[in-house]
């Protein structure tokens, strides 16, 4: 009993709040700096020896949430000990979790702040901008959590030790997008970061019960067929672009364009198209939300 006693001590006081009264701090990204939801990012990144990355069979790093761009703000809710080094646990409004999913970031990528930081200035670029800057991405890995193609060069200095050739540096600095992460990085972040919130982006386009022709011929550049898990945007009247996960294939999938009416049919053998996406879980259905100019 006084060994368990012992070590719920010890777990409590590395993990703690900034003040008795656990009144939150605040603090702004320096640099593009990856959110986890866990503390244990030593673990994550360069592991014991300095140049391994924790990642699933699929070759993902499923304990990235996303990558917070430069400014980005944050309130820091407590302060984590991992040997040498400190994690914040934090809350940012760039990007919503649901209860019972906790945040984190290394305290060496955040400036902090007595009080509450500006929101991370954001300007949506011309439409036809983000078409181009998403086209830049074709060929582009699939990364989980990833929404910089060049990924956090950063990270190398800060967890990995000895030299990696060029496509390894580029895989440990999480170089990648993954779907909904070609959108936010093509609008500088102006979108938001998950599908779970796309799926009620801007306003819904009425496709129950239309088969995939009429729908194609109805979809404008940048419209979202999008359900909770996956989004795949449409670039022109013939053209749709995605990230997609391809587990076991070479590279694991990335950023490809696929012809518009192929894509639709596609998805239409395991989904229906729906007018807005229901509240609770659902399965077997997509959306389509138009949201430039109109979100």
């Amino acid at each position: 009993m006084i060994k368990y006693l012992i070590i719920l001590i010890v777990a409590l006081s590395c993990a703690r709040p900034f003040t008795a009264e656990g009144a939150a701090g605040y603090g702004t990204a320096r640099s593009a700096a990856p959110v986890l939801n866990t503390p244990e990012i030593d673990a994550v990144f360069g592991s014991r020896d300095g140049r391994s990355l924790q990642t699933d069979r699929c070759g993902q790093v499923r304990a990235l949430e996303f990558i917070a761009l430069p400014g980005t703000p944050f309130r820091l809710l407590a302060e984590v000990k991992r040997g040498e080094n400190r994690v914040y646990r934090v809350e940012t409004d760039d990007y919503p979790v649901p209860a019972g999913t906790a945040l984190y970031v290394d305290s060496r990528l955040i400036e902090r702040s007595s009080t509450p930081p500006p929101p991370r200035p954001r300007h949506l670029p011309a439409r036809e901008e983000i078409i181009v800057t998403m086209k830049t991405a074709l060929g582009s890995p699939y990364v989980w959590g990833g929404n910089l193609p060049q990924g956090v060069p950063g990270m190398l200095g800060l967890y990995y030790r000895g030299q990696f050739p060029e496509q390894e540096r580029e895989r440990l600095a999480l170089a990648g997008l993954d779907c909904s992460g070609l959108l936010y990085w093509a609008t500088n972040g102006w979108t938001p970061r998950n599908t779970s919130d796309l799926v009620a982006f801007g306003r819904g386009v009425a496709v129950a019960g239309r088969g995939a022709a009429e729908l194609a011929a109805m979809l404008q550049p940048l419209d979202l067929i999008v359900w909770n898990g996956h989004v795949v945007i449409v670039l022109d009247s013939e053209t749709v672009i995605e990230s997609r996960l391809e587990c076991g294939r070479p590279g694991n999938g990335g950023v490809v364009a696929t012809p518009l009416k192929q894509r639709i049919q596609e998805i239409m053998r395991n989904r229906r198209p729906a007018d807005a996406w229901p509240e609770g879980k659902q399965r077997g259905m997509f959306v389509v939300r138009r949201w430039f100019g109109n979100s």
